[in-house]
């Protein structure tokens, strides 16, 4: 249920694993309970925001342990909320006072269960992390994988490395495996395949069209693509930013 100032109840999608979508984004964030106390997966867009996911949890207990998906305010905005706790993030996000950060994987250590953290590669941001929670079967994507929309391609994404990243996330999720995206509703391992599909289709479709000489301003024009094509500017100046632009034409033109 929504209610008037656009928030949806929570959600047990896990043993001890809950998940609540705020708007008007549909930004969803998570908690996970243990013995030692609450972990927080990201925050919201303002120390407001933050203020009021704090009064929100859904269980009582001490929160201990906050996870940044991402640099993106609207995920990390409402840090201010939770002053005394253990941060975590990717190492490429700027250092913050209490902060732990990692390149590659790391857990915490709830007391009765571990929570393990990975950066799947570079997709929507150089820093995402995915959340995993093994003896609930539960896995917070951050917005590698957003279920209310079609991928947000911005001005810091790598549209071209995205699906890598995407097929990390899958290696990640059985048949059972509810994916909490981080815009959305919780959603599943197929959910999942078909957008690595989709996103596999718009780098190779930037990889060709860079390979073929065609210019970025005619790149919208040019193909089909999986998504609205408004959604795909940013996809294809970084796309065409990270492959060093359209590759001039050879000599000779014409087959011998």
């Amino acid at each position: 249920m929504t209610s008037a100032g656009g928030q949806r109840g929570w959600v047990e999608v896990g043993e001890r694993c809950w998940a609540r979508t705020y708007g008007p984004f549909d930004t969803t964030v998570g908690v996970v309970a243990g013995a030692g106390g609450l972990l927080v997966v990201d925050t919201l867009g303002s120390p407001e925001q933050g203020a009021e996911l704090a009064h929100d949890l859904p269980v009582e207990g001490e929160v201990r342990w906050v996870v940044n998906t991402h640099g993106h305010i609207g995920h990390i905005g409402g840090n201010a909320a939770f002053p005394d706790v253990e941060r975590w993030q990717h190492e490429t996000l700027a250092e913050r006072e209490g902060t732990r950060s990692f390149a590659s994987v790391a857990y915490v250590d709830l007391g009765d269960r571990l929570v393990e953290l990975a950066h799947p590669g570079r997709g929507h941001t150089e820093g995402d992390v995915v959340v995993r929670v093994p003896d609930a079967n539960v896995l917070f994507t951050g917005d590698v994988v957003i279920q209310n929309g079609p991928p947000a391609y911005g001005a810091d994404s790598f549209p071209m490395d995205w699906p890598k990243a995407l097929d990390v996330v899958l290696g990640l999720l059985t048949e059972t495996t509810v994916a909490v995206p981080g815009h959305g509703s919780p959603t599943d391992r197929d959910f999942v395949t078909d957008l690595v599909a989709e996103v596999s289709a718009v780098a190779d479709a930037i990889q060709h069209l860079v390979s073929t000489g065609v210019q970025p301003a005619d790149a919208l024009a040019a193909t089909d693509w999986p998504f609205p094509r408004e959604t795909l500017v940013e996809a294809i100046r970084r796309g065409y930013e990270h492959l060093g632009g359209p590759t001039p034409p050879r000599l000779p033109l014409l087959p011998a």
